[in-house]
């Protein structure tokens, strides 16, 4: 008898497989934890799944573990039967970004999706619709749909409530058009501006991340599958970052979406493009199966994301062949593959191989079938979009997505120029974002994708995008007058780069020259001369699609191209500069910080961008934003966490201007608590001294007294949008459980006993109020993280 070889890829990938699971389960056997949540399936809709499994043939179980983009099933623009019939014969489980690679209306889009379900319920022998998915951080990435500030600057506004509002309106947006499911939200933490991922994120903080991804959730999936839009975390776990620390990894970058699986109900996954202890995270259970699955009870779909099952053969390297990468991602628990066809198809070579199994296809299948039960597509009779006219971008939308710019926006210095006073005639709107819709857009909206992924110009007047210069003359009216000239180019040459030979094209020339198009040559004379002949300079400087974003890698965070240059010659003239910047990540200013009147970090801020920077600039909008990054002071490519240090910032984390000021008094706390109580309380006052109306963020934050102890020696633990008129004082209290205090240390999850200081402040770096509090008791040990957040009153 011949013994069977087993190929050397799949050879390391299981010996890798083996040294983790034994490293991680070295100290204690995983436990199975419990939900908070509703569990992914129930009696009935495991009877109706089961019953549709048994009557499948393979071809047919493995068509629900695919998907198509809607290009490889059209032709001329409209859907092909001929195409679908050749491509998906036996049903499909997901169509791709079915939206945000297209140019057609609402209506249009609608129809697509009912002739596309309709040749599934009448030409396929199962009859089993598919899940439209889409790209939802800024909005509904399509045509016509509201677009939102970019995720960082919402971080900024430390406003739950208004994420929710935005994502309640996306997933009326999606549900109208057909689309059951977002791969939305990001929950990354993002810890370097140097990664061109970081605009997508809330920022560096687990605790600010995970109550605005609560927050998200609830928004877009609603009461009810059936009505809302499932959501997708990702990127499991740890992406962005080389951290492989397990204390770290777990306490930190785990903690957002361990929160919107056990709080917020999530029940579909995307893991990360990274490795994992060396292993490709796409093929590897420890981070799949023993992490997301066993302990932190993850009952849902687990979805990959783009081609990275693929990667694990031709990037990775961690498997011969595409077959051993299917083998690999399956095993470990991937149960769909996005986003077409390359690999899963191939599963019946690797079950011949013996490297997969029958039921562990069943397995994916059921998952992906009980997600369909789950949003109704199940039904005898599945709704697919809205009747009727169809407008993605209400008046409402437009209302939430202004609301949400005035919110995002950072003002990080301001030595009176702001607001503009009524004297100042004459404005210089001067830069390369002074009067360009590129710089409001951040990297998956509609227009980043068609632009940058797709080679296609979208239109700025659908929905309508608002300039800096457009807001400035409706913010000032014909009284003032706005000389406004480019004076500089984003970049020259280009300074981002991709990598062409895994994208391959060079599509960020291709997205430069959408960017450029309609625009005048820059006339840094004509610049100069206006500037001389202002009141005041607002230079609007900064990143815009092709300098940010997925596959967009800049060569460093300083001011882009010649733009340091340029506003140091705009400082030269002697005229208080305003600074706006735009952008996804910080950008480096302390080489002309203490040289600008103001400065205003306006990342990328939406469809209403210009009518909120304006508002903010001429007092009609008190700022309320703070920083949910810090701002680094140099171009060192080090993780910069405040919860590490926080001493060489140009501006802390937490940290944000006001055109009023708020003053902390009466801090009260108790001296003792029992460990294992349910929660204390802390309060203080926060009053508005001065003679504007505003909001102010007060930030609670606790540190550890006792010794030794391996506690982060500052952590955010809770914060309130305090709303206040001029001269107006009001109580805020925040109760926290003891069980906020978790630490995680030898496989073991506990709360240390002994004393800690709370603080609460305008920023980590501005502490107004602290006090201590003794937790009696022995140290006490928890099976798992189960409290994520503070209640408030």
């Amino acid at each position: 008898m011949k013994t069977k070889k087993v190929p050397f890829y799949a050879f390391l990938s299981t010996l890798l497989i083996a040294v983790l699971i034994s490293a991680c389960s070295s100290k204690k056997d995983f436990v199975e934890y419990k939900q908070n949540t509703p569990p992914y399936s129930t009696a009935e809709i495991d009877s109706k799944v089961d019953s549709i499994i048994a009557d499948m043939s393979l071809d047919e179980k493995l068509a629900q573990l695919i998907s198509v983009r809607p290009r490889d099933v059209m032709k001329d623009g409209k859907l092909s039967l001929e195409l679908c019939r050749k491509m998906m014969p036996h049903g499909i489980g997901h169509v791709c970004q079915f939206s945000s690679g297209l140019t057609i209306e609402p209506e249009e889009l609608r129809d697509f999706v009912r002739q596309f379900q309709n040749y599934l319920l009448t030409e396929t022998n199962t009859k089993i619709p598919a899940i439209f998915h889409e790209e939802a951080i800024t909005g509904f990435a399509t045509q016509g749909a509201t677009t939102f500030p970019q995720q960082i600057g919402i971080g900024c506004s430390w406003n739950p409530e208004i994420v929710k509002n935005n994502a309640r309106s996306t997933q009326q947006n999606m549900r109208a058009g057909g689309a059951t499911l977002a791969l939305s939200p990001m929950l990354d933490l993002s810890r370097t501006a140097h990664w061109n991922r970081i605009e997508e994120s809330y920022g560096e903080d687990s605790y600010l991340t995970s109550s605005m991804a609560v927050s998200f959730i609830e928004g877009l999936q609603g009461d009810d599958f059936k009505t809302g839009v499932a959501t997708t975390t990702k990127h499991f776990a740890g992406y962005g970052t080389q951290n492989h620390d397990t204390k770290e990894l777990y306490e930190e970058y785990i903690m957002p979406h361990e929160a919107v699986i056990k709080v917020g109900g999530v029940k579909s996954v995307m893991p990360s493009y990274g490795k994992f202890k060396g292993l490709a995270v796409a093929a590897n259970p420890v981070m799949l199966d023993v992490i997301l699955r066993k302990q932190l009870g993850f009952d849902g779909l687990i979805v990959s994301d783009y081609n990275a099952i693929r990667l694990v053969h031709r990037g990775h390297k961690q498997a011969r062949d595409l077959t051993e990468a299917g083998a690999l991602a399956l095993n470990a628990g991937i149960d769909i593959e996005f986003p077409g066809q390359f690999v899963y198809p191939l599963l019946p070579q690797a079950m011949k191989k013996g490297l997969v199994t029958q039921d562990r296809i069943d397995d994916a299948v059921r998952k992906n079938l009980i997600m369909k039960a789950k949003l109704g597509l199940l039904d005898d009779n599945p709704v697919f979009g809205k009747d009727g006219e169809l407008d993605f971008d209400s008046p409402e939308n437009r209302k939430l997505a202004y609301d949400a710019a005035c919110q995002s926006i950072v003002l990080l210095k301001n030595n009176g120029v702001l607001p503009l006073k009524k004297d100042v005639k004459k404005i210089a709107l001067l830069g390369p974002n002074g009067n360009t819709v590129h710089c409001l857009l951040g990297d998956y909206t509609y227009q980043s994708m068609i632009s940058f992924w797709h080679g296609k110009s979208f239109d700025p007047t659908n929905p309508k995008l608002v300039t800096l210069q457009a807001g400035l003359e409706r913010a000032v009216g014909s009284s003032v007058e706005i000389m406004q000239e480019r004076g500089c180019d984003w970049s020259a040459p280009l300074e981002s780069v991709i990598d062409t030979a895994s994208l391959g094209d060079d599509r960020l020339s291709r997205a430069k020259i959408i960017a450029i198009q309609g625009l005048s040559q820059p006339d840094l004379n004509k610049a100069v001369k206006y500037a001389e002949q202002s009141d005041v300079i607002i230079a609007a400087v900064g990143e815009n699609i092709y300098l940010c974003g997925e596959g967009r890698q800049r060569k460093g965070i300083r001011l882009p191209g010649e733009q340091e240059a340029f506003v140091e010659k705009l400082l030269a003239t002697g005229k208080p500069v305003v600074l706006v910047m735009f952008g996804g990540r910080q950008q480096l200013v302390s080489k002309f910080e203490d040289k600008c009147a103001a400065i205003v970090q306006a990342w990328f801020p939406g469809e209403e961008g210009g009518n909120a920077i304006a508002d903010i600039l001429t007092g009609k909008v008190n700022p309320s934003a703070k920083l949910c990054v810090t701002y680094p002071q140099s171009e060192k490519k080090e993780e910069i966490n405040y919860k590490n240090g926080f001493e060489n910032y140009q501006y802390p984390f937490g940290y944000g201007l006001s055109y009023t000021t708020y003053e902390y008094s009466d801090f009260k706390i108790d001296s003792k608590s029992d460990i294992r109580g349910d929660r204390f309380t802390i309060s203080c006052k926060v009053k508005n001294t001065g003679d504007k109306d505003g909001t102010e963020i007060a930030q609670l934050y606790v540190s550890p007294i006792m010794k030794p102890t391996t506690m982060k020696p500052i952590q955010l633990k809770g914060f309130q949008r305090v709303k206040l008129k001029a001269g107006e004082e009001e109580e805020i209290k925040f109760k926290v459980s003891p069980q906020q205090l978790i630490q995680f240390e030898n496989d073991q999850w506990f709360v240390q006993s002994g004393k800690y200081e709370f603080k609460i402040g305008a920023s980590v770096a501005d502490i107004r109020l602290s006090g201590e509090i003794d937790l009696i008791g022995e140290d006490l040990l928890l099976e798992s993280r189960e409290v994520f957040f503070t209640k408030y009153e």
